[in-house]
C-alpha cells in the first residue's frame, strides 16, 4: 500500500500548495508538507487521516473546519483522486478522514498474491552494507550475552538483503591481544605435543582451559613473564607461537560454528588479527592530521562532549605508553578498511554495529575520531545498534544457579528439550502417533524459533526477562502461536479441493468485516518492512505478525471457509494463501523456520 499512500499524499500536497497560493502563503508550504497524511488509528476514522487544516489555521488565520472544506473542494476537483476515494469527511475540530474504495484494496491484494515479494519494492541501486554482529572471543564460549547480537544482527541482515542491499555479514572475532600470551604459554605446558602433531588436537572444554590459564597468570610470577614473552613472540611472527595461536582459534571456531549451525545463521569471520597490519598507519595518519595528543606517554584523542566522572575531558587511547594498541585502534582500522574501496577495502556505503548498550560510549568515541580523520566518506553512514540485557524472571542478569553466565549452547539445548517434552505431552493427549524424526525436527524448530522470537519481539533497546514457559506457550505473542497459525492454514489447504491456480481472481468477493480487517492488515506488509529497515527494529515485524495471527484466527473462527458458497470460498481461500505467504516470508526474514504440521 506504500505506492497508494504516496500517490494519495501527492494529491494532498498539490491541493494544499494550490490552497496556499490562493491565500498568498505558498512560502509556508514546507511547514506543513511533513506527515500530511497518516494511517487512521481507528476503523471509524477511515483509512487515512490528515490534520493539515489545524496547522494551516495558524498560518492562514482561519477556522480549521473552513480550511478543511476549502481543501476538499480542490481535492474533489481531481478525477484521479475521486477514482481512488470513496469518502472524504471533516471530523472533530477539522480533521480530514479518507476512506478508499474497496477495489483499491482488492487490486493491491491481487498484486500481493501474484508477487513472491508481496509487492515490496527493492532499492533502485544496489548498495553494500556491512553488519558487524555476534563477535565472540577466542577460547571463551558463546554465552547468553552473544545471543542478542547474533539474532538481531542476522535479522537486520535479512531485512536489508530482502530490500535489495548487498550485505556483508562480519563476525569481528576477538582473536588477538595480550590474553593470547597467557593462552599460548598454558597450551605449551599442558599440551606439549600439540604443536608437533599434524592431527586435530582436542583441547577439551575451552572455558575451563581459559580459566586455568587465567588462574596461573594471576598467581604465578614466572608464568606471567612467560606469557608476556609469548605476546612479543606472537607480534613478531614467531612460527611456533603463530601455530599455537592458530590451534586455539581453530578449536574455538568449531564451537562457534556449531552454534551458528543450530541457529541457521550465516556469518563471515574476520577477526581483530586481520587489521593488525593497518594499526601503525592509523596512528601515523592521526598524528599527521594533528588529531592525536600525547598524555602520560600514551597517544590519545580527546573527545568533544565526553568527560569522565571528575568532569575532565575523556581521552580515547589509540596507542598505550608501552607501544601496544587498544580495541579502539583496531575498530578505527576496521572502519577505515570497510569504507575504503577495493582492493584496499570493502567499499561499504554503510556500517552497522550490533552490540550491547554498554559499548555505546566506545562507538560514539570511535565514530567521532573517524569523522575528525575524514574516514567516513560523504553520503556514507555508520550506525551503532545497541540492545539491553537478557534477564532472568527475577529481573536480574540471567545466570546459572552457581552465579555463572549461561552458555548459549546449553540454553538452546534446554529450549529444544522443553519443546520436545511439550510436544510429546500434546501428542499423548491427542492420541497421535508420530515417528522419531518428526518429533526431533519439530522440537528443534519450535525450540530455536521460540528463543529467537522471544528476543526479536522485544524492543531491542530495553532489557527483557527470559522465560522458557512464556516463550514456548501456544498462545500470546510467541513463536509457537505464529507457527501454529501457519500449520492451521496448511491444514485448510490439505482439506481444500481447489488448487491455488483455480481461483478466479475476477470474482473475488468480500462482504464481512472480519475479511476486511484481515485484508487491510495484510496490505501493511510493505510499510512494516520499510519501517523495520529505517528504524533498525525487527520487533516491528514481530508485532505485525502477532496482529495478523490474531485477526486471521478470528476470521477462521467466525466465518466458514471450506463450506462457503463457491465464490466466497475461493475469496476466503485467497485470504488464507496470502496470510500464509505473509507469515512465511516474514518469519524467514526473522530467521525462523516454519512447519506444515506440529
Amino acid at each position: 500500500m506504500i505506492l497508494i499512500f504516496n500517490k494519495l499524499t501527492k494529491f494532498f500536497e498539490d491541493s494544499i500548495l494550490s490552497y496556499l497560493k490562493l491565500n498568498n502563503k505558498s512560502e509556508e508550504f514546507d511547514k506543513v508538507r511533513e506527515n500530511i497524511l497518516v494511517a487512521s488509528t481507528k476503523e471509524e476514522f477511515g483509512d487515512f487521516q490528515s490534520n493539515v487544516s489545524l496547522i494551516l489555521s495558524k498560518i492562514c488565520k482561519k477556522n480549521p473546519k473552513v480550511i478543511a472544506s476549502e481543501i476538499l473542494k480542490l481535492i474533489r476537483a481531481n478525477d484521479d483522486i475521486t477514482n481512488m476515494v470513496e469518502d472524504l469527511e471533516i471530523a472533530g475540530p477539522g480533521f480530514i478522514n479518507i476512506k478508499l474504495k474497496k477495489n483499491i484494496f482488492i487490486n493491491e491484494l491481487i498484486l500481493n498474491y501474484k508477487s513472491e515479494r508481496l509487492n515490496v519494492p527493492k532499492i533502485e541501486k544496489e548498495k553494500k552494507i556491512i553488519i558487524d554482529f555476534s563477535s565472540p572471543n577466542i577460547a571463551k564460549e558463546m554465552h547468553v550475552g552473544h545471543l542478542r547480537s547474533t539474532i538481531i544482527g542476522d535479522s537486520l541482515a535479512k531485512i536489508f538483503e530482502f530490500r535489495g542491499f548487498k550485505v556483508l555479514r562480519i563476525n569481528h572475532v576477538g582473536d588477538w591481544g595480550t590474553q593470547f600470551g597467557m593462552l599460548i604459554s598454558h597450551l605449551k605446558d599442558v599440551y606439549p605435543d600439540a604443536l608437533k602433531s599434524t592431527e586435530n588436537i582436542n583441547l577439551g572444554d575451552l572455558v575451563e582451559f581459559y580459566k586455568s590459564s587465567k588462574k596461573r597468570f594471576d598467581n604465578d610470577i614466572n608464568f606471567q613473564e612467560k606469557a608476556r614473552q609469548e605476546v612479543i613472540n606472537l607480534q613478531q611472527g614467531n612460527a611456533e607461537s603463530i601455530s599455537a595461536w592458530k590451534l586455539l582459534c581453530n578449536q574455538s571456531r568449531k564451537e562457534f560454528n556449531n552454534i551458528y549451525n543450530i541457529l541457521n545463521i550465516k556469518i563471515e569471520e574476520r577477526g581483530e588479527s586481520f587489521y593488525n597490519k593497518y594499526l601503525k598507519n592509523i596512528v601515523q595518519e592521526l598524528e599527521s592530521k594533528n588529531i592525536i595528543v600525547e598524555d602520560q606517554k600514551a597517544k590519545c584523542v580527546f573527545l568533544e562532549g565526553m568527560k569522565n566522572k571528575e568532569g575532565k575531558p575523556l581521552p580515547l587511547i589509540i596507542q598505550k605508553k608501552d607501544g601496544g594498541f587498544n580495541y579502539a585502534t583496531t575498530d578505527l582500522a576496521a572502519l577505515k578498511y570497510r569504507f575504503n574501496k577495493a582492493p584496499n577495502g570493502d567499499g561499504a556505503y554503510r556500517i552497522i554495529y550490533v552490540t550491547d548498550q554498554g559499548q555505546s560510549n566506545h562507538f560514539s568515541a570511535v565514530f567521532q575520531v573517524a569523522e575528525k580523520a575524514q574516514w567516513i566518506p560523504k553520503n556514507c553512514q555508520v550506525t551503532h545498534v545497541p540492545f539491553g540485557l537478557v534477564q532472568g524472571v527475577d529481573g536480574k542478569k540471567l545466570k546459572t544457579r552457581e552465579g555463572e553466565t549461561i552458555r548459549l549452547k546449553d540454553l538452546l539445548n534446554e529450549s529444544i528439550k522443553r519443546a520436545e517434552n511439550d510436544l510429546k505431552l500434546r501428542l499423548e493427549k491427542e492420541n497421535r502417533k508420530e515417528n522419531k524424526d518428526f518429533i526431533e525436527n519439530t522440537s528443534k524448530i519450535i525450540g530455536i524459533s521460540a528463543v529467537k522470537y522471544a528476543d526479536l519481539s522485544q524492543n531491542r533497546i530495553t532489557n527483557y526477562q527470559f522465560s522458557f514457559d512464556k516463550m514456548l506457550a501456544l498462545n500470546g505473542n510467541t513463536a509457537p502461536y505464529l507457527l501454529y497459525t501457519v500449520v492451521r492454514i496448511a491444514g485448510i489447504k490439505r482439506k481444500n479441493n481447489f488448487k491455488e491456480d483455480e481461483i478466479n481472481l475476477d470474482k473475488i468477493l468480500f462482504n464481512e468485516i472480519q475479511e476486511w480487517r484481515l485484508i487491510k492488515k495484510l496490505l501493511k506488509f510493505d510499510e512494516i518492512i520499510i519501517s523495520a529497515e529505517n528504524e533498525l527494529m525487527p520487533n516491528r515485524i514481530c508485532n505485525y505478525l502477532y496482529e495478523i495471527c490474531q485477526i486471521f484466527n478470528r476470521f477462521y473462527d467466525q466465518l466458514s471457509i471450506l463450506k462457503a458458497e463457491k465464490n466466497i470460498k475461493q475469496s476466503r481461500l485467497l485470504l488464507c494463501y496470502i496470510t500464509e505467504k505473509t507469515l512465511k516470508l516474514s518469519l524467514n526474514i526473522l530467521g525462523i523456520e516454519t512447519l506444515e504440521r506440529m
